[in-house]
C-alpha cells in the first residue's frame, strides 16, 4: 500500500464531515436534506462537504479526495456518485478492504472507515433493487412481456441489472434486456459481469450515440416495456439519449433514473401518459434509497424499515418545500 499522506494536503476538519462526490453537488437536493437527517438521527454535528469532479477527472483528483479521507480523522467518509469507476480504478491501492459487489463491479458508490482502515463499497445494487421493487410490481413481466431497455452502460445500469439477474421468480425477469451505451468500454464491462454471474435473460448490447437511431430501437420493444435512462443526460450533461419524436412502447414505463436538471426523459415520457399510456417516473425513491445506504454504511448504523419511512418523509417534505 502506498502512503499518500504526505503527497497530498489534507485538511484538518474541526467538525465530522461527510463528503459528497460528484459533478454538481451543490445543485442536489441532499445539501438541504442531510442536516434535517443528521439532526433526526442524533448526530447535528455532522456536516456535508460537496466536491466536484470534472467528468473522468485526473488521477491525483481522485487520489487526493480520497486521501482527505483517509488521514483526516474527522472525514468520515463519502458518497461517490459518476465517479464510481474512475476513482475506484485511480485509488483502489488505497483501500484496505473492499465489498463483492465492490471487487465485481470496480467500482466504488460508499467510501467508509472502520478505525484506522479504508474501506470501499459499491452500495448501488442493494439501493437500485429496492428502486426496482418499488417501481415494477411483483410478476410484471410473466404478466406483460415486456423487455428492459436501458440507455447508458455505467454504474447505475450495471446494479440494476444484477438487481433482475438475481431476481429468484422467473416472473420478475424479462426475456430480454437490451443495453445501449455511447462508449464500447462500458458495453464490454457489462458483458463481462453478465457473463461472470450468468443469466437466463436474452441480452443485447448496442454501441451508439445517435438519439435517432435509440428511436428505432424503441420501437421495436413490446407492449408494457421499460424504458430507463441510465446516463447522465438531463441532469450532468445536456439532452436526453433518444428525440422528441420517439414513441415509448404503448403502456410501457419511461424510467429517468435522474430527478433534477433538466430531465428531458422524463418530459417525453411525460407527453405520452395519455396518447400510449406511459407511466413516467424519475430517480427519487433511487435517491433515497442510495443516499440512506451510504450514511448508514458510514456511520455504522442499522437500516430499520421506521428509520427508512422517517428520513423518506423528511426528504419528501424538504422537497415539496422546495426548502
Amino acid at each position: 500500500m502506498i502512503k499518500e499522506e504526505g503527497k497530498y494536503k489534507i485538511i484538518k476538519r474541526k467538525k465530522p464531515t461527510f463528503y459528497f462526490f460528484g459533478v454538481t453537488t451543490g445543485k442536489s437536493s441532499i445539501i438541504k436534506i442531510f442536516p434535517l437527517w443528521m439532526k433526526d438521527l442524533g448526530f447535528p454535528e455532522i456536516s456535508i462537504v460537496g466536491v466536484d469532479f470534472k467528468i473522468h477527472d485526473e488521477i491525483d483528483a481522485y487520489r487526493s479526495a480520497v486521501a482527505q479521507i483517509k488521514y483526516d480523522h474527522n472525514s468520515l467518509g463519502a458518497l461517490v456518485t459518476t465517479h464510481k469507476m474512475d476513482l475506484y480504478k485511480a485509488s483502489k491501492d488505497m483501500f484496505n478492504y473492499f465489498d463483492p459487489y465492490a471487487k465485481l463491479l470496480d467500482e466504488i458508490s460508499c467510501i467508509s472507515k472502520n478505525g484506522k482502515k479504508l474501506e470501499g463499497y459499491a452500495k448501488d445494487p442493494i439501493s437500485s433493487g429496492l428502486s426496482f421493487d418499488h417501481i415494477v410490481e411483483k410478476k410484471y413481466f410473466a404478466k406483460t412481456g415486456g423487455y428492459i431497455l436501458f440507455f447508458g452502460a455505467g454504474g447505475s445500469c450495471i446494479a440494476t441489472v444484477l438487481h433482475i439477474i438475481n431476481k429468484k421468480n422467473a416472473g420478475d425477469r424479462p426475456e430480454k434486456i437490451i443495453v445501449v451505451n455511447r462508449s464500447r468500454p462500458r458495453l464490454d464491462h457489462l458483458k463481462e459481469i453478465v457473463k461472470k454471474v450468468g443469466a437466463d435473460i436474452k441480452f443485447e448490447y448496442i454501441h451508439n450515440q445517435d438519439p435517432k437511431k435509440n428511436d428505432k430501437i424503441i420501437e421495436t420493444l413490446p407492449d408494457y416495456s421499460i424504458v430507463i435512462n441510465a446516463t447522465g443526460m438531463g441532469k450532468d450533461s445536456p439532452g436526453s439519449p433518444i428525440t422528441d419524436k420517439s414513441l415509448f412502447p404503448q403502456n410501457g414505463i419511461a424510467w429517468d433514473f435522474n430527478y433534477r436538471g433538466e430531465l428531458d426523459f422524463l418530459h417525453q415520457g411525460k407527453r405520452q401518459e395519455n396518447s400510449r399510456g406511459i407511466r413516467a417516473e424519475n430517480g427519487w425513491v433511487y435517491f433515497i434509497h442510495g443516499w440512506t445506504q451510504v450514511v448508514f454504511q458510514v456511520l455504522h448504523l442499522e437500516m430499520t424499515p421506521e428509520l427508512f419511512t422517517r428520513l423518506e418523509k423528511i426528504a419528501n417534505l424538504t422537497r415539496q418545500k422546495g426548502v
